[in-house]
């Protein structure tokens, strides 16, 4: 019953928020188009509202899926310009009080979406120097990317983005920090994508978890199979020996209540320790135990501004580098992006680490 009562809520408020945009966004169309007819509107207008979760009932409601991604981006940017606009239809009297400041709006709309179009598909290489303990030897050279989110907006030509940066960089081993695909791996076997991950090179290999989207998506088995098939070793509460060069402990991530604890995850000898975790939900432990390096992804900078405000809350760590004691964390924004193709104070990324090794005392 209480799971009743909270899902009408919860649709009520969204009801509510949908209904002041739409009188939003009708009343600037009404501005400079007076044949529209508001029941078509309102129609195609609740369409609009529920097209993410018209989409989730199956793969031939792809488009709506796609309409529901962007929907996500109006909706917060219209819950923060709209109310601007409305408190100055207070303060302001101008013939064509609507079409001006609709217009306005429309423009502002219109720059966010193509900049943050361009920081989404057009990705940086961060660099990172850290200093270690370990044996005296060459440099450890790794390339992180994380939070893909392969499917339909996020797909081959994107990974042949980061297949080719990461290529020309050469590293020894590239690390994949989870939420490989978004939710359902289908996209990634039907549009070509493994093929693509295939052409990724290191000499030490291809390594990677599962995020909490793989776990969405409900199909591990098949996930982990296709990445495989495609060279990448995912790693689900294990740790190895990579080439004994370093030691490599790939964490389940937290969504699966029933990960091991990083204490019996621990190697025994002295080798420098690299974690992956693909949520950033613990840096006391990894402390704790003295490991060397822990890489993360997940939070993907608040990916549109001002959602930082809040990953910053959640997170201790939430983007970047940080040392703590002996122990290095990581966390990248992500090469991928989750719902609509769109950063805003934020950009895909992937980092290049150059590791060294200092002799222990």
């Amino acid at each position: 019953m209480r799971i009743i009562t909270y899902s009408i809520t919860a649709l009520s408020i969204y009801l509510v928020i949908v209904t002041y945009l739409g009188w939003n966004v009708y009343v600037w169309f009404e501005s400079w188009a007076e044949w529209i007819y508001p029941v078509l509107f309102g129609v195609i207008w609740l369409i609009l509202a529920f097209s993410f979760f018209i989409g989730r009932l199956g793969h031939r409601w792809l488009a709506f899926s796609v309409i529901g991604a962007y929907w996500f981006a109006f909706l917060e940017y219209g819950l923060l310009f709209f109310p601007i606009a409305n408190i100055v239809s207070l303060f302001v009297e101008w013939d064509q009080e609507a079409l001006i400041l609709g217009n306005a709006v429309a423009i502002i709309f219109a720059l966010i979406f193509i900049v943050g179009t361009f920081l989404a598909y057009s990705p940086v290489v961060r660099k990172l120097e850290i200093t270690v303990e370990g044996p005296t030897s060459d440099p450890l050279h790794i390339v992180v990317g994380s939070d893909f989110h392969l499917g339909v907006l996020s797909g081959r030509r994107h990974l042949k983005r980061f297949v080719t940066r990461s290529n020309k960089l050469k590293p020894d081993a590239v690390l994949l920090a989870g939420d490989l695909v978004d939710d359902d791996p289908v996209w990634y076997a039907r549009y070509g994508m493994k093929e693509e991950m295939e052409k990724l090179e290191a000499e030490l290999g291809v390594y990677g978890v599962l995020g909490n989207h793989e776990y969405y998506g409900k199909k591990i088995p098949l996930l982990v199979k296709l990445m495989e098939s495609s060279g990448v070793n995912i790693l689900r509460d294990e740790t190895i020996s990579v080439g004994n060069r370093f030691y490599l402990t790939g964490r389940e991530d937290r969504t699966n209540g029933k990960r091991h604890a990083l204490e019996l995850l621990k190697p025994e000898n002295e080798l420098p320790w690299i974690i992956l975790d693909h949520t950033p939900s613990d840096l006391k432990t990894p402390v704790d135990l003295q490991a060397d390096l822990h890489i993360s992804g997940h939070t993907h900078k608040g990916q549109m501004w001002p959602n930082r405000f809040i990953t910053k809350k959640v997170f201790e760590l939430d983007y970047g580098h940080r040392l703590i004691e002996k122990t290095h964390f990581l966390v990248s924004s992500g090469f991928g992006f989750w719902g609509p193709a769109i950063r805003i104070g934020s950009r895909s990324e992937l980092w290049s680490i150059k590791m060294k090794f200092e002799q222990t005392n």
